[in-house]
């Protein structure tokens, strides 16, 4: 029974949620709420995993893209495949395309965004002289 037990606790579930994975929709938000979404959750954690359905795959390549280009993330895994969405309206599952995009820090990040947050600061203390 304790061989039971402890392969139980040693099963990996898949967390419905993870703490660092952004889920992208084409309609609900801009782009760069995203981008500063994941520029949050890359200072709360060393990666972020962006995910996205169907239309909203070309968002989710142009936030990373933005990421990289600024020198703030690094590509470490893109994972694609297809999932059945059930839609009310029809009997059957219909396929839709998926991308899971993990990015993680760059070495430069940290004072990448010290910076951006000072150039930030000077900005707003011209504004009010």
């Amino acid at each position: 029974m304790e061989e039971v037990t402890e392969g139980v606790n040693n099963l990996a579930i898949a967390e419905p949620h993870k703490k660092n994975r952004i889920q992208v929709s084409n309609t609900k938000k801009p782009l760069f709420f995203y981008v500063n979404l994941a520029k949050r959750y890359m200072q709360q954690h060393e990666e972020v995993e962006l995910s996205a359905l169907g239309m909203a795959i070309a968002t989710v390549v142009t936030v990373a893209e933005i990421l990289k280009n600024n020198g703030l993330a690094v590509e470490k895994k893109i994972m694609t495949s297809t999932v059945d969405v059930r839609d009310d309206s029809r009997s059957r599952p219909m396929q839709k395309a998926k991308i899971e995009i993990v990015l993680g820090k760059t070495e430069k990040f940290d004072e990448l965004m010290a910076a951006a947050a000072e150039e930030r600061e000077h900005a707003e203390a011209e504004e009010q002289s």
